[in-house]
């Protein structure tokens, strides 16, 4: 054991928190996955916690495998990786999936394992690190808006347009961050209010041509709309329903909770165990649990901004947002949906949720994290104790002020 703790480098403080998401997040599972069980496993959810297992260790086995990656190593796979990955997405988009008469292109197969993996995971995970070794690059020169056309948003324009067919809320979380981690990479704000104004024109393309073509792009614009005019007036349908389902979840919950697998909700909510976990948490464990969760991600955001600023790198700054944020933001995001302050998203509680591909992908991006903060604790022996000190009393802001 003591073997294992003296290979693990990098921020304790990002080990620890992934590590209690993991650990708290076998209870919720295991008793959000009744009603998957009583569909498709024999009522045995003994089966779906094994698989949660597995997944958890095989993450965890990434985390720890790409923390030990020199993080600068990124730069290069960043830009191997993307083409992998827009040839994924289009593999995706082929296979034409349905699902209930909706689009389900999301996912494709594994043949070897058996195992399917969402593509689109692993493209904002790549996008991200190209878009800070992109930004890293320009750090300091002269930025004109045609010269970053091609090298920059047309991969970004590539990647978002190939996900938003299947997956909206994937595609619009992408799309923020992209904005975030370019704005904290000095990009102008003129050019950045033109991306804005592109991004809402081809959005609006695309919605037309999804009406005026309906059996090229199956129901997903439909359901789209429909989710947002629910969200706006208040009304539910029968499609929609998890939202009241999740609020009586939360109700029931009060400040204790109804105690550990005394939730009722998780037999009429579909995605119990993965989109809607967090209501389930709540029921569960009361508004104590659901507090403990949120200060869980927030402490991960502090945490990330400290591993960023403590970078001497600019790179190393910038892959640090753009791998870590997304993480906080995702997970606030399905927090704020369980509650009805956002329209129904599909996102996954990081960690948390039942499912491979998320969760891998979370790790992934924690892992380059920690490659980043272990670099700086090989700097920390190397430079000795009165270097680093006067490193670190540096302005606090200074990740925010170098970047603009």
């Amino acid at each position: 054991m003591n073997a294992i703790f003296q290979n693990i480098k990098g921020d304790r403080a990002i080990w620890a928190v992934a590590a209690l998401l993991a650990l708290f997040s076998f209870l919720p599972v295991y008793s959000a996955s009744s009603n998957l069980a009583y569909l498709y496993g024999n009522g045995n959810t003994f089966v779906f916690l094994i698989k949660h297992f597995a997944h958890l260790v095989l993450g965890f086995a990434i985390m720890y495998g790409v923390h030990k990656i020199p993080y600068h190593y990124f730069k290069g796979l960043s830009i191997i990786m993307l083409p992998v990955v827009v040839l994924l997405l289009l593999f995706t988009m082929a296979q034409n999936t349905t699902i209930g008469g909706a689009n389900a292109s999301r996912w494709i197969r594994v043949p070897i394992v058996g195992v399917t993996f969402q593509t689109s995971t692993l493209a904002a995970v790549v996008l991200m690190g190209y878009v800070a070794r992109y930004l890293s690059k320009i750090k300091d020169k002269v930025i004109t808006f045609k010269e970053t056309i091609l090298p920059l948003w047309v991969p970004v324009f590539i990647i978002l347009m190939l996900i938003l067919p299947a997956n909206f809320s994937t595609t619009a979380i992408i799309f923020s961050m992209v904005i975030v981690l370019v704005f904290l990479g000095g990009y102008p704000l003129k050019y950045l209010f033109l991306i804005l104004g592109m991004g809402v024109l081809a959005l609006t393309v695309f919605i037309l041509a999804a009406k005026a073509f309906p059996d090229a792009f199956s129901n997903r614009v439909a359901t789209w709309e429909s989710r947002i005019e629910n969200f706006m007036d208040g009304t539910t349908t029968q499609e929609d329903y998890q939202i009241e389902r999740a609020k009586i979840a939360i109700a029931r919950g009060g400040v204790f909770g109804e105690g550990p697998g005394k939730s009722v909700q998780r037999n009429f909510l579909p995605q119990s165990s993965s989109d809607f976990i967090y209501a389930i948490i709540i029921e569960e464990w009361g508004l104590i649990g659901g507090i403990f969760l949120m200060l869980l991600y927030l402490l991960l955001l502090f945490r990330l901004i400290i591993v960023a600023y403590k970078c001497t790198d600019v790179f190393g700054k910038l892959l640090v947002m753009g791998v870590g944020l997304p993480i906080v933001y995702q997970a606030l995001i399905n927090m704020a949906v369980a509650v009805e302050l956002f329209p129904v998203t599909g996102q996954t509680l990081p960690l948390i949720s039942s499912g491979g591909t998320s969760i891998w992908m979370t790790c992934l991006a924690i892992g380059m994290v920690l490659s980043v903060s272990r670099k700086r604790e090989e700097v920390k022996n190397q430079k000795g104790h009165d270097e680093l000190k006067q490193i670190d009393e540096e302005n606090p802001l200074e990740i925010l002020s170098e970047a603009i």
